[in-house]
């Protein structure tokens, strides 16, 4: 099993524990429902030459993110939130989570991985992936007899 795809099923057995958590009560650091569900949020969409992906990082710089794309048309995305530093004040309501992140998302198509474009924009991450060749459509002549 490769690297990657190991850290896909142990985010999903990491989820899966926190829904169950969250749903017998059992609140923990790892189960705040919005962010370890899947985290961050994603958009993917596909048009004929590229796939699309926005992910929404609310309060990270482009400096404290790292996307790969991978074997298997993987596309990894990661980071790590930190937490407020605040001595002294009492905490009413904490529903922003922080810590290391990694989500890894199966993409439509194989995607040319040294063409993949990423512009961050007001805490949204924002890649095109061109399609490879290979992904791409083709017209096929017809020819009579």
């Amino acid at each position: 099993m490769t690297l990657v795809r190991w850290q896909r099923l142990s985010n999903e057995l990491t989820d899966l524990q926190a829904e169950m958590n969250y749903l017998c009560g059992r609140p923990t650091t790892a189960s705040w429902p919005t962010l370890a569900r899947a985290y961050p949020a994603v958009n993917v969409w596909e048009d004929d030459d590229n796939v699309h992906v926005e992910a929404e990082v609310p309060g990270l710089t482009q400096e404290q993110l790292q996307i790969f794309v991978g074997e298997d048309s993987l596309l990894s995305i990661q980071g790590e939130r930190m937490p407020c530093k605040t001595p002294g004040d009492v905490w009413h309501r904490q529903e922003r989570g922080f810590g290391k992140f990694n989500r890894v998302l199966q993409l439509p198509a194989p995607v040319d991985a040294d063409k993949v474009q990423a512009r961050f924009e007001h805490g949204v991450l924002l890649l095109t992936m061109p399609k490879s060749a290979a992904a791409k459509p083709r017209r096929i002549t017809v020819r009579g007899e």
